[in-house]
């Protein structure tokens, strides 16, 4: 075969080669998902992003996430009402209202209000309170007729921030100054008057957890009550075993005569002794 038929058909080749490469990026490309804004880093609570934080992703799929963004111009200055991860989308949302500023009140719900205790006010779980955890707010306190008492005030209430800090390593707890906690305005008057007659402790809960626990309170006469028939203790029990050592001990109630018995056939006589 002649060298100008060979080269014809190589190149009649590559170019059909070319062709279906080309046709197959065009294929690839008008499949591509739109682009959508992401986290390009770690983002706190209350924080405004900036074009730093911000990238533009090829997403997967023909839709874009419901509430995202095409264009991170759209979203430079505003504040995230949660904490972002690297590659995450930025949603509506989790974002604060535009034009709203940066800080702890672009986190809160509608309707809810941030108090904060010291932590010798309250005991902040070792430092395992962390913001976005869930938390029972118990006070321990005296009544009116000074007898003591503990009981659950406030049910699943959310850790907006410990000391100052919106995020902490959930690795490294560490013990902090104070805990604020997310509350309606109800609530925050709860937490004030318990606050103000006695000692406040948490009580950490599963996030996932919902219930909302109604309880009487316990009370010492509860306590000392449950330990007595737990341990067979207490003073139950120690009357009865107190009347049975005296029942042992007691003489019997049958009365003895003081003389000399004589027995005579099947008769029995008894002659007092003189």
């Amino acid at each position: 075969m002649k060298p100008s038929i060979l080269i014809s058909i190589a190149l009649l080749i590559g170019a059909v080669a070319v062709f279906l490469v080309a046709r197959w990026i065009g294929v690839g490309a008008s499949q591509a998902g739109p682009r959508t804004v992401v986290a390009a880093s770690v983002v706190d609570a209350g924080m405004p992003l900036a074009a730093s934080n911000l990238r533009l992703l090829q997403w997967p799929g023909q839709t874009a996430p419901q509430g995202g963004f095409d264009s991170t111009e759209k979203v430079i200055g505003r504040v995230t009402r949660q904490p972002l991860v690297p590659g995450e989308p930025i949603l509506e949302s989790r974002l604060a209202p535009v034009d709203m500023k940066g800080g702890l009140s672009a986190t809160l719900e509608p309707g809810k209000r941030a108090i904060t205790v010291r932590v010798n006010d309250v005991i902040g779980v070792a430092g395992f309170a962390l913001p976005g955890s869930y938390v029972d707010v118990l006070v321990s306190a005296r009544d009116a007729h000074n007898e003591p008492f503990s009981k659950i005030v406030l049910n699943r209430v959310k850790v907006l921030a410990v000391a100052q800090e919106t995020a902490a390593d959930p690795v490294k707890p560490k013990v902090v100054n104070a805990v604020t906690l997310e509350l309606t305005p109800a609530e925050s008057e709860r937490l004030d008057l318990a606050r103000s007659v006695g000692n406040l402790s948490l009580a950490l809960r599963n996030e996932l957890d919902r219930a909302q626990l109604t309880s009487a309170g316990t009370r010492l006469d509860d306590l000392m009550h449950e330990t007595a028939h737990s341990t067979g203790s207490g003073p139950a029990a120690i009357d009865s075993k107190t009347h049975a050592a005296a029942t042992r001990a007691a003489p019997s109630a049958r009365p003895v005569a003081s003389g000399v018995e004589e027995f005579r056939g099947i008769q029995r006589a008894m002659e007092s002794e003189l």
